[in-house]
């Protein structure tokens, strides 16, 4: 596979995988005072619906270093992602993100410091609902 972008790859997601449908890899690029971390995901792959929960603070930002992928949020229709898009996800709010049908999708995920943080993972993003995205 030929780089994606300038950010490493990384190693096989395997501490997640069952969170995610299929393939995706994970590279730490910051452990200190605020974590960032590079995620690819190959194509099809996307995670199950989660929340970021924090009391005070959290949440996520997400932004797109290459590929094309999705985000979508509970009750609202999915976007389309593309690279330098950003995503501001806020605490406690359930949403889902991946790779589209026919690319690979690599993004930067920033852990928003906050208080009494935790993720809770959720059902899948059915195959059927991610058929009908373009």
């Amino acid at each position: 596979m030929e780089t994606l972008s300038q950010f490493p790859l990384g190693k096989s997601n395997d501490a997640y995988a069952q969170y995610f449908s299929g393939q995706s890899y994970l590279a730490p690029i910051s452990t200190e005072q605020v974590g960032v971390y590079n995620v690819t995901f190959e194509p099809t792959v996307r995670n199950n619906w989660h929340i970021h929960h924090a009391a005070k603070g959290g949440g996520q930002i997400l932004i797109v270093t290459a590929g094309r992928g999705y985000y979508q949020e509970w009750d609202k229709p999915a976007q389309e992602l593309k690279v330098g898009d950003v995503v501001n996800i806020p605490a406690n709010v359930k949403h889902w993100h991946g790779a589209a049908k026919d690319s690979w999708f690599q993004h930067l995920a920033i852990e928003v410091p906050g208080e009494v943080t935790s993720n809770e993972w959720l059902e899948p993003v059915s195959d059927e609902y991610y058929a009908k995205l373009k």
